[in-house]
């Protein structure tokens, strides 16, 4: 019998609807547009609706606070994600993981790596374009490899354009963004601007980097859309690199009306780019802020003092964060694409206590405004502080106004989410999973994987807001993990067998109570999960990297794999977790002359026996392309510019036992797929069918 998979269920973006009654076809949904926004060590609580709003109600004006009304719009639009992770707690790790869907156990970029290339596989670029998407990066980029100071950027591998940009006008540079004045800034002065490979710095006379983004982003938006190609979906990452570092204020107050005709203009004329370019550099502050005192010592009794102005330049600079995102949504309404576009709206990661400031200003506190909302840590600590993102998400239509989502998300979910609102499933080697389902209310939404590890070596502040136990926390290696509302937090780890402190982060935001005593199985589900979702990589090491991972309780096993057939030819092998399978069989072995024609992904899924604690080297090679799982580890990648028939091997330490495994085959029944292994002790050989089971309960 020959199976016929053309019944799969795609996802609904990419199908036709029903015919009608004429048996004709009714076109496909429209791929939305897609806008994700990008802070830079803005934290939880600086945007109103999450923390600041809160703070203003309550009038204590020992707490001062400040606006954010177009971010407020925005969620009022759209959807507030208050559970919202980032992969890292500092910002190249972070954006590393956006832009690829991977956690911190896969990634190419981790730690303190800025300006390392950005691993060439999957983006947020190349997998929107493979699905009909014109791309645009604006902004900051610090990823593009290690020849920093390169004159003419034909050293950097991972240039935007070379990772699935179609344009790109930004710094490259990670420090070239502490800075937000490219020509005349008052920190340091080598920092380029490029258009895509051309160095256009020394036209950008007084341009404020926050406005001068915010400009080429209208621009490139509007001429795609007046373009010829005005029909085809576009993507744009745009990146600030505020509000983070040198807090130099804008020239002057903000254009009035936005969009088309107002707000930030792009005029084109060198010493004269945008119509922000005028008047002083460093000099505009927000007449809220400008102003503006607060009760220092906490008595009603003493008159209030002014705001240092630190803070009044931090203030400043979310405030033009703020009119930049109002701008953009007025273009957008102007350009009639409002319904049809995803906007995004995230930081990189926790507050900053950085100002790079020349004296007598201060060093920015991260608690003088509250950026850390309700919760303790900042910028490189993996407590809640560190790691939770003001996100919000608006698509009109689709996502519900005002809607908030609770789920549990974190920064490498909008890889798949972007790609599932396209019509597409992922990759199969993302970490990340769909949040649409969440975000519209459409769906079944599934668990993800909330998981992050970072080494720094510094410790938390000394605020009196935090909980005794984070005060002056030795930071070191660290790592997190959540499962449901309990997140799993070890500070300078030594090895594997520590212990991890859990928290319930919904009920205690302040990670005060410990409730590790009491939950003795779920901290050894905790020790043993964060060995089986990640690699090791030399680069970044870790006390844990040499430990075993775990085998799995199976229940009743019989020997055997599963196998499943799936319909489409996308554009790489695709995660199926929310594809329905057309054809299925059980196999004894790897053998592709075991699947049935007609589809066009095969998943090769069970349990390999391990038959002592070791390390393990497994081999793969196919006449199509492959991707091994073991565990949720990423093993073998034989997908994005895999050449057929080469093999590629990776290694992981295995305590005996089983295993589960997962091979993705994309090719045709009969052809070659080959899976070998070789232990310690062990010569290279193929995987016998005795080492293969199908698990039971």
């Amino acid at each position: 019998m020959k199976f016929n998979c053309s019944l799969l269920l795609i996802p609904a973006l990419l199908l036709y609807k029903p015919a009608n009654a004429q048996g004709q076809k009714k076109p496909a949904v429209k791929k939305p547009n897609i806008i994700f926004i990008l802070t830079d060590d803005l934290g939880y609580g600086d945007v109103g609706v999450f923390w600041q709003n809160q703070r203003a109600k309550a009038a204590d004006r020992s707490q001062p606070w400040t606006y954010t009304p177009n971010l407020d719009k925005m969620a009022m639009q759209g959807a507030m994600l208050t559970q919202a992770y980032a992969a890292a707690p500092v910002c190249a790790p972070s954006r590393a993981s956006i832009l690829t869907g991977l956690s911190q156990g896969h990634a190419r970029v981790r730690d303190n790596q800025f300006d390392k290339d950005l691993a060439d596989n999957y983006t947020l670029g190349n997998v929107l374009q493979k699905a009909g998407y014109a791309t645009a990066a604006i902004g900051k980029w610090g990823l593009q490899g290690d020849a920093r100071w390169t004159k003419d950027g034909k050293d950097w591998i991972a240039h935007p354009l070379n990772r699935g940009f179609d344009y790109y006008y930004g710094y490259m540079r990670h420090e070239d963004g502490h800075e937000h004045y490219p020509k005349e800034g008052l920190y340091r002065k080598q920092k380029q601007v490029w258009d895509n490979r051309t160095d256009v710095t020394q036209q950008l006379d007084k341009c404020y980097t926050a406005d001068l983004w915010t400009a080429a982003a209208k621009k490139w938006i509007a001429e795609h859309q007046k373009g010829k190609n005005g029909d085809q979906p576009f993507f744009m990452y745009l990146a600030y690199d505020t509000p983070h570092a040198v807090l130099e204020l804008p020239t002057g107050p903000y254009p009035a009306g936005g969009g088309l005709k107002g707000g930030v203009q792009w005029l084109g004329q060198p010493g004269h780019m945008i119509n922000t370019a005028t008047g002083t550099i460093d000099s505009y502050t927000y007449p809220d802020y400008a102003n503006a005192t607060y009760d220092d010592d906490n008595n009603k009794a003493t008159p209030e003092v002014p705001w240092p102005d630190t803070y009044k330049r931090y203030a400043s600079s979310v405030r033009r964060i703020d009119d930049n995102i109002g701008d953009l949504f007025k273009l957008l309404a102007d350009l009639k694409i409002d319904d049809n576009t995803l906007v995004i709206f995230s930081s990189d990661n926790g507050p900053s206590i950085e100002a790079y400031l020349p004296k007598p200003h201060v060093d920015y506190k991260a608690n003088f405004f509250g950026s850390f909302g309700p919760f303790d840590g900042i910028k490189r600590d993996e407590l809640e502080g560190g790691e939770r993102m003001p996100v919000i998400a608006r698509w009109p239509g689709h996502i519900p106004a005002g809607k908030p989502v609770n789920t549990p998300t974190i920064s490498y979910d909008w890889l798949p989410t972007m790609a599932d609102a396209a019509g597409l499933p992922a990759p199969a080697n993302t970490d990340g999973r769909s949040i649409l389902p969440a975000l519209t209310g459409k769906g079944v939404q599934k668990d993800g994987l909330i998981y992050s590890e970072y080494f720094e070596p510094g410790k938390s502040p000394n605020y009196k807001e935090y909980a005794p136990n984070n005060r002056m926390k030795q930071r070191n290696q660290m790592q997190m993990i959540r499962m449901g509302n309990l997140v799993g937090l070890r500070y300078n780890v030594k090895s594997a067998d520590d212990d991890f402190a859990i928290f319930d982060v919904v009920k205690d935001t302040h990670q005060a109570n410990n409730l590790a005593a009491a939950m003795p199985q779920l901290q050894k589900q905790m020790k043993e999960m964060v060995l089986q979702v990640r690699r090791p990589d030399t680069s970044a090491q870790r006390p844990y990297d040499d430990a075993l991972v775990p085998a799995s309780n199976t229940g009743n096993t019989k020997q055997g794999l599963v196998w499943k057939g799936y319909a489409g030819k996308y554009p790489w092998i695709p995660d199926v977790t929310d594809l329905a399978a057309t054809a299925t069989g059980q196999c004894n072995t790897i053998d592709t002359k075991t699947l049935k024609p007609g589809c066009d992904t095969y998943l090769f899924e069970g349990y390999i026996k391990v038959p002592e604690d070791g390390e393990y080297t497994f081999y793969l090679s196919s006449s199509g392309k492959a991707f091994l799982r073991i565990h949720d580890a990423s093993v073998i990648d034989e997908d994005y510019g895999y050449q057929p028939n080469t093999e590629k091997e990776g290694s992981m330490k295995l305590k005996a036992g089983l295993h589960p495994i997962r091979i993705y085959y994309q090719g045709k029944p009969g052809g070659a797929l080959n899976f070998e292994w070789k232990s310690d002790v062990s010569k290279k050989m193929q995987v016998p069918a005795n080492a293969f089971f199908i698990g039971g309960k």
